[in-house]
């Protein structure tokens, strides 16, 4: 084998192998580019929940505020028993 002839074996083996290698990182960049464009979609899909359920929250505390008023207008609108005390009191005087 002729020393040019190893030069140019040896160049095609290296040649191949930074091909080899420049398509592993191809794919591994490839790899990271779908991965960051599938964790936007994900984080665009969170934040519409995250809207979604921070304003069925407000709607739901608004309901319970309403509710809590309702019954505090019912609960002054009984009326008030006397006191234990005052009944006895009143069963002594009699």
């Amino acid at each position: 084998m002729s020393e040019a002839t190893g030069t140019s074996l040896h160049s095609i083996c290296d040649h191949d192998y930074m091909s080899s290698e420049f398509q592993l990182l191809a794919e591994k960049v490839n790899q990271l580019a779908k991965l960051a464009h599938d964790l936007r979609n994900e984080n665009a899909e969170l934040r519409r929940q995250v809207k979604a359920l921070t304003e069925e929250n407000g709607t739901l505390n608004q309901r319970v505020d309403e509710a809590y008023a309702r019954v505090v207008a019912v609960l002054d609108q009984l009326p008030v028993a006397p006191a234990p005390e005052a009944a006895e009191s009143r069963e002594e005087v009699a």
